[in-house]
């Protein structure tokens, strides 16, 4: 790539404050991106992984784990403002359980798990420039979790979008923060090197670090797992779950046919020819739980091989410069998946957990089955489904149109959520406020073709207004 084809960017990432591995990183893969690298990943290129390891039985590796935790770390992805659910904030504020936000459920489980095992193990936060003020100031309510000097959190960086026109930056002078994006969770490992945060841990003697999303309640420290990591000297892995109808379309693993090396495909890296065997859940059985341990050691080892740049495979995501604008220009986001490094990293490994530790929230739909009885909070902190249900998630569909904002959510349930531990499936059409004491089972289905108030304690086996939708 000619310097002077990159330096517009280089200028404008300057002026904004980016540091310059962040620099280096976005040169490389806008070198790519003009190369005409697509970040497509093949299924001639690609094969299905058959089985794993299961952390079910892990059973004498317990003792390891607790020997290395003293020198483990939890880092929780916090930069999600939950914007598709009417949000302006951090997601991991909402009420999730009983009154308590991800932020104090996340709190606990450390502090729980720091309390049992007499540990010193830090909570660290990576945050966007968005989140960090208001979930800093929630977390002000434990004094006892800042551990060693450390800081609580790290913030991750932006980089310019790109105009598919002729890639050059994007520009939008009505908001000229519109021209800007994130880069994929995989900005964990440049934003640790920048923040400071990689080399403070390991001055620390932290080496262990068990990485996860804040909005996944279920993904707590499993010593077990620790222990298998650190056992087997372990540089890299991935929780990954046994996939089912309902997650054929989110990425899953694989194992690259050219020298064996598992790899993680997400959908926009699936060519268009290939999206019947992406979406084949029979045939790619694991996907990512966005549940990751690293040992910093080994990450360290493999920046300083790659003069900090990683090297993630590219994901290109095609969009407008103002996603809610379909009309604005066209433009890529180029992003990668911290999942991702599971190609990068020589003798990285993947295994297999219950789905039990997979419950995020990404619509009002996955938060109001966190609310219900369906889910129920362990001693450990953890919220994970209730042991009835047998580890089948109750399937829950709210009319979007009056549903889908945090707003429109607790203004129809002001009592509460219905109880949903025997209810395989709960769906609402229509603009329906509950009472309280409401009970779903089976397969339950509420209409309403105009606003309705549904009294307290009505049964919802079948409640209709309006005839069925055909």
């Amino acid at each position: 790539m000619d310097a002077l084809e990159f330096a517009p960017f280089r200028d404008r990432m300057v002026a904004d404050g980016q540091p310059d591995l962040v620099v280096r990183t976005f040169a490389h893969y806008y070198s790519l991106l003009r190369s005409g690298e697509t970040g497509r990943i093949g299924e001639a290129d690609i094969a299905p992984v058959e089985s794993l390891p299961d952390a079910a039985t892990l059973t004498d590796t317990v003792d390891a784990g607790l020997a290395a935790l003293d020198q483990a770390v939890v880092i929780k992805l916090n930069g999600g403002l939950g914007t598709s659910m009417g949000m302006t904030r951090a997601k991991s504020l909402l009420p999730v359980k009983d009154g308590q936000s991800f932020l104090d459920i996340i709190a606990q489980q450390v502090l729980t798990l720091r309390k049992r095992h007499r540990c010193r193990l830090p909570l660290v936060l990576m945050n966007s420039f968005r989140t960090r003020a208001d979930s800093l100031a929630a977390l002000e309510r434990y004094p006892e979790l800042p551990v060693d000097g450390l800081g609580l959190d790290f913030v991750q960086h932006r980089v310019p979008k790109v105009f598919q026109e002729d890639l050059s930056p994007a520009e939008w002078p009505a908001d000229a923060d519109q021209a800007w994006c994130p880069p994929g969770h995989g900005d964990l490992y440049p934003a640790l090197v920048t923040s400071g945060m990689l080399g403070e841990l390991r001055e620390r003697g932290y080496r262990y670090a068990f990485v996860s999303n804040a909005d996944n309640l279920g993904a707590a420290l499993d010593v077990a797992i620790l222990g298998y990591v650190a056992a087997n000297g372990l540089p890299f892995l991935m929780e990954v779950a046994d996939r089912t109808e309902a997650d054929k379309k989110g990425g899953h693993l694989a194992r690259r046919r050219a020298d064996g090396q598992l790899v993680l495909r997400e959908s926009a890296q699936c060519p268009e020819q290939d999206r019947e065997a992406f979406g084949d859940w029979t045939r790619h059985r694991y996907f990512n739980t966005n549940n990751l341990w690293l040992d910093l050691d080994a990450l360290q080892a493999a920046l300083d091989a790659r003069e900090g740049v990683l090297g993630l495979p590219m994901i290109r995501n095609a969009k407008t410069v103002v996603p809610t604008d379909p009309g604005s220009p066209a433009v890529y986001q180029l992003e990668t998946a911290m999942g991702a490094a599971i190609a990068v990293f020589e003798g990285a490994a993947a295994i297999r957990v219950p789905r039990t530790r997979f419950a995020p929230v990404k619509t009002t739909n996955d938060l109001l089955a966190l609310w219900s009885d369906a889910y129920v909070q362990l001693p450990d902190g953890r919220l994970v489904l209730a042991p009835v249900r047998q580890g089948e998630p109750v399937v829950v569909d709210l009319d979007p149109r009056f549903y889908k904002m945090i707003d429109g959510l607790q203004a129809r349930f002001p009592s509460g959520p219905p109880s949903l531990i025997d209810c395989a499936r709960f769906e609402v059409r229509g603009d329906v406020t509950f009472g309280a004491r409401h009970v779903a089972t089976g397969s339950t289905r509420v209409v309403a073709d105009g606003p309705r108030t549904l009294r307290d304690g009505e049964t919802l086996s079948v409640v209709s207004s309006a005839p069925a939708a055909s």
